[in-house]
């Protein structure tokens, strides 16, 4: 099982063939240079769609040496082409990782979910975080914070279907999660407790199966055992939750945030629920974060045990 982030260099380092990362509109030099700190390592193969002069330039003026054989440009001029070329690139069976470069998220989603050569596979799409945070006892998961803007309860099964399947593609086979709400107690003027609380009855009733959920938790009580224990709170999760479902996007990307900038965690985030990995970066993202969530998505591209 994973314990830390760095673990995914050696994961993704030891596949018998690297990984071929679809970068969607290239010419961009965040995203150019983790890429090629993946290629450097030996993670990943590149696949550079987007137009050539601009970004064979970049590559020059950075620094950025792919050898030739290794490296394959696709030249397009136009985001929509772009992102259409991208996607079926990885429909023919040419790529296994898709990755954000010089385009909005919305255009590159749309392009993912379009009906007719999209790369929708799951009901729904959401985002994952897994974090390394020096004051938790073990990596912690997070989701969603980037895709669904307020959940209900069936797109909240969708979500946690999502992590646990790959959850326990790095070794967590039956991983503790804790539905997030302000309080503990159910509250029927507060949906964030009802749904956790029949998230966590469908759970105990089979209709969410290889985890075990409790809900609603405060976060403190998700991530202390001497809060939970302070509260009388029992159960497997309380203090030591593997994954943190949270009620809304505004709450995710506020403690998605939290544990980067407060806590100095280190993070690795992707897409779930497509046929292959997305990774997502922003100009935000530090290079380790834009690293490490390559990372993840080439080892999560594989089939690996830990």
């Amino acid at each position: 099982m994973l314990t830390k982030l760095s673990q995914l260099k050696q994961i993704a380092e030891n596949q018998q063939v690297k990984k071929r990362l679809v970068l969607c509109a290239a010419a961009d030099e965040h995203s150019l240079d983790a890429v090629y700190h993946a290629y450097k390592e030996g993670v990943i193969t590149p696949i550079l769609v987007g137009n050539e002069e601009k970004i064979r330039k970049m590559m020059e003026e950075y620094g950025f040496f792919f050898i030739e054989d290794d490296i394959r440009i696709v030249h397009e001029t136009k985001p929509n082409k772009m992102v259409e070329t991208s996607i079926k690139l990885i429909r023919n069976g040419e790529g296994d990782i898709l990755m954000k470069g010089h385009i909005t998220t919305a255009e590159l989603l749309r392009g993912v979910l379009n009906k007719e050569w999209g790369l929708k596979e799951k009901k729904v799409l959401s985002h994952f975080a897994l974090f390394e945070i020096p004051a938790y006892h073990k990596l912690l998961a997070l989701t969603d914070v980037a895709m669904n803007i307020s959940p209900d309860l069936e797109a909240k099964m969708g979500i946690i279907n999502n992590s646990v399947e790959f959850m326990g593609r790095i070794g967590v086979e039956t991983p503790k999660i804790a539905a997030i709400a302000a309080v503990e107690m159910v509250n029927e003027k507060m949906s964030a407790t009802t749904d956790a609380a029949l998230l966590s009855i469908m759970n105990r009733r089979g209709q969410i199966r290889n985890c075990t959920i409790d809900g609603p938790l405060a976060f403190d009580n998700a991530i202390s055992f001497e809060s939970s224990e302070h509260k009388g709170i029992k159960g497997e999760v309380a203090g030591d939750a593997d994954l943190l479902l949270v009620p809304d996007i505004e709450a995710g990307n506020v403690l998605y945030k939290a544990f980067v900038f407060f806590a100095n965690a280190k993070v690795a985030s992707i897409i779930l629920g497509a046929s292959v990995p997305v990774v997502l970066t922003s100009r935000a993202d530090s290079e380790e974060t834009k690293l490490n969530s390559i990372r993840l998505a080439a080892a999560s591209a594989a089939d690996f045990e830990v």
